[in-house]
């Protein structure tokens, strides 16, 4: 059984930083793309970051987050980051982690993440 692990969410001021982490353990034989969406109330899921196999990591990133969100991944410990730089109330949101694996897309449980003074 594959499971993700991600890190807890937080309560941030306007212009703060936190990082996210993803974790992957269990019976999975190989991690190709992982990610993050998001969903902020009343609002469809989206995707934010991005990052793809372990072989190319070349990155995509959603619009509103260019410049001051970034995704890595350590592939020695199967988890990736995504550092939140510059946090605006419009990111308040719980964030999903998503990892692929031939196929099949595996989902974290979600992080809040509260952005507001």
């Amino acid at each position: 059984q594959v499971r993700l692990v991600e890190s807890e969410g937080a309560l941030v001021q306007p212009g703060g930083s936190l990082r996210l982490s993803c974790s992957v353990s269990g019976s999975i034989f190989r991690i190709d793309a992982m990610g993050w969406y998001r969903q902020a109330p009343g609002k469809e899921r989206e995707l934010v970051a991005r990052i793809s196999s372990s072989s190319s990591e070349n990155t995509n990133y959603a619009d509103s987050v260019k410049g001051r969100f970034s995704i890595s991944r350590d592939n020695t410990k199967n988890t990736a980051y995504l550092q939140m730089n510059n946090l605006k109330p419009e990111d308040t949101a719980v964030y999903y982690c998503t990892v692929r694996s031939f196929d099949t897309t595996y989902w974290g449980r979600g992080a809040q993440v509260t952005v507001s003074s």
